[in-house]
């Protein structure tokens, strides 16, 4: 069952509300956190999630963009944060390692998140841990990319190394999300796309969920 998980990063944010109710046909709410310096913008932060958090009882899948997020696991968790990813770019394997410890003991899924120029094999010290694999298939950021096809190898090859260590664990695309790609990152083994502009910039947010899930 392929899980869609819209990304608030593309919602108007004077109407947030609105626009969460208006995913209510999706699995889940992809929260964008960006700090400005792992990544060259800023978005929202702790007290946005905890807002959210209030306004839905949608499964939070937080992408944490940040410099050491192994500082902020406790903080979104406690935020009402489901799931959170870390960049494994965003430090070296002692700091990732304190981060998904820290998901342990605060009771949410654990997810690690890989840039383009990340080899799939930067997983395996732990891919049996975890709950979900990110796959960006932009360059993370900013929002309206577009999807770099290179990014379907790298797709494969964490969904070989799930079916080996973790099959249990869900594979996540993320960037350039739209029907055509759906199915593209869907055959090269993903099961939960993340998608902005598709959802939020359609004018029929529900008939562009049931697009993304090939209806």
């Amino acid at each position: 069952m392929i899980k869609i998980a819209p990304s608030i990063l593309s919602a108007d944010f004077c109407m947030l509300d609105r626009d969460l109710k208006a995913i209510q046909t999706a699995d889940w709410v992809h929260v964008d956190v960006m700090d400005g310096m792992f990544v060259p913008n800023i978005t929202i932060g702790i007290p946005v999630v905890q807002s959210i958090r209030r306004h839905t009882e949608m499964f939070l899948d937080v992408h944490l963009m940040i410099t050491q997020p192994e500082r902020y696991v406790e903080d979104f968790a406690a935020a009402g944060a489901d799931l959170l990813s870390v960049h494994l770019e965003a430090g070296g394997p002692p700091a990732i390692r304190r981060a998904l410890d820290a998901m342990g003991r605060c009771g949410v899924k654990k997810g690690v998140a890989l840039r383009p120029i990340t080899s799939p094999e930067a997983i395996l010290p732990y891919a049996e841990e975890l709950d979900l694999v990110l796959v960006m298939t932009v360059e993370p950021g900013f929002g309206g990319q577009s999807f770099l096809p290179g990014q379907l190898d790298t797709i494969e090859r964490v969904r070989e190394i799930l079916q080996r260590r973790n099959p249990r664990c869900l594979l996540e695309v993320d960037g350039g999300i739209n029907p055509v790609t759906a199915r593209q990152a869907v055959a090269a083994g993903a099961n939960v796309l993340v998608a902005g502009s598709a959802v939020y910039g359609s004018g029929d947010v529900p008939g562009a969920i049931a697009a993304l899930r090939g209806g």
